[in-house]
């Protein structure tokens, strides 16, 4: 974790503007040198070749295929959405399985689903579990194809660095739970190898608050067959092209969403302990399903 200052915030100067930066941002203590062990079974080479191309040919298929569909109904968009990321995932060799009230959190009238945070597989996975919004960083937006495809999916963005921008973003996570969608974020704020939970910071709490929506906390584990596997993890120095090979090159590597019984506010505390406790209460869930 960097040190704590005085003040949470600073201001940089950069590229002509002046921004402000959260020196308290997480940071994980996972390496790959030390948490990422070789893989129980691994994939051959043509395996390995075969499914990086096929998950090039999924991505380049599903981005016309998104962008043409913005018309379409909610309903018949996250579904195809979340055929789409079935698809990707079969593609790269992972299968998913999601356990728990799959059609409470589907029935209710907009959800807040929280997990905690391992892979660069982990938003696929949501978007296979559950159809979703993802709340992603700002950054995401830039990336090439990641970024379009999130878009045309309708990813929430946000500026987690710029404390005057949090209003804003709460407001948007806000309205689309209003408007009785399911909304999945990670608020750990980076990734681990899966093996403890972090701090789940209270923000993200405060639009579910404000919509008097339910919580799901949701725990997301990976297995090579039936072992824990953190395989599928992106940590400390990791590429994103670094991960994704990995992932190709490990046989039988499974994603489990558990999802728990949904969570309300105990009371309705619309301040600073009330996402707070919010946040400790989906945290805890998180922490115990993963023991």
């Amino acid at each position: 974790m960097p040190a704590r200052s005085s003040a949470p915030w600073r201001h940089v100067t950069g590229a002509g503007r002046r921004v402000e930066i959260n020196p308290w941002l997480p940071r994980a203590p996972c390496s790959v040198r030390a948490c990422l062990p070789e893989e129980a079974v691994a994939a051959g080479r043509a395996r390995r070749a075969a499914r990086l191309c096929a998950t090039l040919l999924v991505l380049l298929a599903a981005l016309p295929a998104f962008l043409v569909m913005g018309a379409a109904p909610r309903l018949w968009r996250a579904r195809t959405v979340q055929a789409a990321a079935r698809l990707l995932l079969r593609a790269l060799g992972v299968r998913v399985e999601v356990v728990g009230p799959v059609e409470a959190v589907r029935e209710a009238a907009g959800v807040l689903v929280v997990a905690n945070h391992v892979s660069l597989l982990d938003p696929v996975v949501m978007l296979a579990a559950l159809p979703c919004r993802l709340l992603a960083k700002r950054e995401v937006r830039r990336w090439p194809l990641i970024g379009a495809l999130g878009a045309a999916c309708g990813a929430l963005f946000i500026d987690r660095e710029r404390l005057s921008t949090l209003p804003a973003a709460v407001g948007l996570i806000r309205d689309a739970l209003l408007a009785g969608e399911v909304v999945t974020a990670f608020p750990e704020g980076t990734t681990s190898c899966g093996r403890e939970v972090g701090t789940f910071r209270p923000a993200v709490f405060q639009a579910a608050i404000d919509a008097g929506a339910a919580v799901c906390p949701a725990v997301l584990r990976y297995y090579e067959g039936e072992s824990p596997s953190s395989r599928g993890s992106w940590v400390g120095e990791d590429s994103v092209t670094g991960s994704v090979a990995r992932v190709a090159g490990t046989r039988r590597l499974r994603a489990e969403v558990r999802l728990t019984a949904l969570l309300r506010p105990a009371a309705p505390d619309r301040g600073p302990c009330g996402r707070a406790a919010l946040a400790r209460a989906a945290e805890e869930r998180v922490r115990t399903g993963l023991d």
